[in-house]
């Protein structure tokens, strides 16, 4: 199964286009047209052409930049759609499905009826399908790609070996063309020339190599389901089933080293109506008992209405979580998770914060504030001077001169200086507009007062003044 529009189709079948439409992708500093549609191809634009000059012949042109990781998701999706027609469905490069129907055509009524039934459901899904069936792989990427009849095989020529393209050439310039040549000519002189790979792809074509179908693993799914016999309505019942169904999904975590950072429980009544409940961790967990308390806020607001007759519990979002050694020396901030959680059910977990380090020396900017679920503490600030514990907008004083003032009044308390550290100078940072830093240079101190209060007053050489901007412990 080859989709030769794959990029194109995906972004076609979400927003149709009447007209020239070209996927571009960035190579060598310059924008190429990556994938186009009918319409493109039929005034003449070619792939790997650059856009400028695509634009030129094609004023009316639509183009989107590529996405390779969606594309990437959208075969995967068609791998998992392929896997109705056989269990070995496996990718063939970027753009195309690789399928083993041994056993399997006869469901379909053969392998003609099967292909057929695989392309009417492509095209009916706007998708550009071109298809292959032979006994080996390689024999059936070259139908796809170059011919659709079995018995032309070696009539095809040498770039449907999957070879690259400076080797198709390299042939071609010896004369030979298509397949039969390549076969029949001396293997010794071309494994000489041109290594074993060349080689290899004829046999594997011929069959005489195997090459088999690697299917690729779906992800592991973490989800549970039950359906009861007869409906519930009780808090405590639906609390029971939540703990009969974290038991074996915990189960699964633990098997894969993983960690739900976002649970839903989804309960369907029996008017067909459902609701759920969406439970967001601090920390990925897989611990039943730390797990299940969690719950009974949001089990406890759910309308039952004329009960409920099945409840489902699955991992919306989960993160690796590798298994510890637990001993005196270890220190679990598990309590801290959990009560992180707890409040993040009532305000959200984005509103719990934390102070992270900012490289900065300017007071106002050598932190910065994250949520504290989505983040990690650091170490700690790497000072070369102490900072005061406090940090707060600068407040004038009373004072004069370049040395702090022996006596001052703060927030209409009387202070008077006991010990006075410094100056340490602060310059702005230029590269960056600060209306706070137009007034220049800052000289700061470390006061120590009499009444035991410990500040940090900084002085502005530039426009004489005192301000108060922080306390220490």
């Amino acid at each position: 199964m080859w989709f030769p529009r794959l990029a194109s189709d995906r972004v076609l079948r979400a927003r149709p286009v009447d007209g020239p439409f070209a996927i571009t992708l960035k190579s060598n500093n310059t924008e190429r047209l990556y994938c186009l549609n009918v319409a493109a191809e039929r005034l003449g634009l070619t792939r790997g052409m650059s856009f400028a000059d695509a634009r030129a012949f094609c004023p009316d042109l639509i183009s989107q930049p590529a996405r390779p990781d969606l594309e990437a998701r959208f075969l995967a999706s068609l791998r998992r759609w392929a896997t109705r027609y056989c269990p070995w469905v496996g990718r063939d490069g970027v753009d195309g499905l690789v399928l083993d129907v041994t056993g399997s055509a006869h469901l379909w009524g053969g392998e003609a009826e099967m292909l057929a039934d695989i392309q009417s459901r492509a095209t009916r899904a706007g998708l550009t399908l071109r298809l292959g069936c032979a006994a080996t792989r390689g024999a059936a990427w070259a139908f796809a790609h170059y011919g659709a009849d079995a018995a032309a095989l070696p009539d095809l020529p040498v770039a449907a070996l999957r070879l690259d393209a400076a080797t198709v050439t390299a042939l071609q310039r010896l004369g030979l063309r298509t397949i039969r040549d390549l076969a029949s000519a001396a293997r010794a002189p071309l494994a000489r020339r041109f290594g074993p790979d060349v080689l290899m792809r004829l046999d594997q074509a011929m069959g005489q190599v195997p090459e088999p179908v690697m299917p690729e693993t779906d992800p592991p799914s973490f989800a549970t389901r039950m359906s009861l016999p007869d409906p519930i309505g009780l808090t405590e019942d639906v609390m029971g089933i939540t703990a009969r169904l974290l038991a074996p999904l915990c189960d699964r975590l633990n098997r894969h080293e993983m960690g739900a950072r976002c649970l839903v429980l989804t309960l369907r009544r029996v008017d067909q109506g459902s609701q759920q409940v969406e439970l967001r961790l601090a920390a990925p967990m897989r611990d039943p008992s730390r797990i299940l308390p969690l719950f009974t806020r949001g089990v406890g607001e759910v309308d039952a209405g004329f009960g409920i007759d099945q409840i489902r519990l699955e991992a919306t979002q989960v993160e690796p979580l590798p298994a510890q050694q637990i001993g005196r020396m270890h220190s679990s901030p598990d309590q801290l998770n959990d009560l992180m959680t707890r409040i993040g059910t009532r305000i959200g977990l984005e509103n719990i914060q934390r102070f992270l380090p900012a490289d900065s020396h300017i007071p106002e900017r050598s932190f910065s504030i994250a949520p504290a679920v989505f983040s990690r503490p650091d170490n700690g600030w790497s000072c070369l001077r102490p900072r005061p514990l406090r940090l707060f907008p600068p407040e004038p004083i009373a004072g004069q001169g370049a040395t702090p003032p022996g006596q001052f009044r703060w927030r209409r308390m009387a202070f008077t200086t006991g010990r006075a550290i410094g100056p340490e100078r602060i310059a702005p940072e230029w590269w960056l507009v600060d209306a706070a830093w137009r007034s220049g240079l800052r000289d700061y101190w470390r006061i120590e007062t009499r009444e035991g209060r410990r500040l940090w007053l900084y002085h502005t050489p530039q426009n004489p003044g005192w301000f108060v901007q922080g306390e220490f412990a």
